[in-house]
């Protein structure tokens, strides 16, 4: 099966001049949904993994599949105010500006070994500022792990360092 398929192009979401790939065709496709998340976790194979932390919103959906799989905790990184708990949360910038995200303060405890999910790796400014926060509260990133890589926005240079994954690269 080829995940690639189910990967739907959206010209001009969310504004003019971007190339939006939507996952809502794998999503619905239970098939698909297994497959991406069959090669999603040959990605961490013979990695210890204490916590998946999912970003905000489409990391969530196989985050917290893959933490299942690997009976792990799940954390949630979300928008700022989205969360019930108290938080820490990390800036980082953006084209015009700057945005935040955050995670419950007791979600990561020191020494855990995190992979960090998303459904794409872009700009890398996002990921970024999520495995700074994994470190701000002394977890460690194992791997910053994607549905799909866009590598001609060079999302991997703000993530040297890391171990970079993805099922996909466009």
């Amino acid at each position: 099966m080829e995940i690639e398929n189910f990967i739907r192009d959206i010209q001009g979401f969310p504004k003019p001049g971007i190339l939006f790939k939507d996952i809502a065709p794998l999503l619905n496709s239970p098939e698909a949904t297994r497959e991406c998340l069959r090669q999603l976790l040959q990605l961490v194979k013979n990695k210890h993994i204490d916590k998946v932390v999912g970003v905000e919103s489409r990391g969530f959906f196989f985050g917290t599949l893959i933490a299942q799989k690997l009976n792990v905790g799940f954390v949630p990184v979300r928008k700022p105010g989205k969360l019930p708990f108290t938080t820490v949360s990390q800036l980082y910038d953006l084209e015009y500006g700057t945005d935040k995200v955050e995670m419950h303060i007791d979600a990561i405890q020191k020494g855990d070994r995190v992979l960090m999910h998303d459904d794409v790796l872009a700009t890398g400014g996002t990921a970024e500022a999520v495995c700074k926060l994994i470190e701000s509260q002394g977890g460690i990133v194992v791997q910053c792990n994607f549905i799909m890589t866009l590598d001609f926005l060079n999302g991997k240079d703000k993530l040297k360092g890391y171990d970079i994954a993805s099922v996909l690269n466009y």
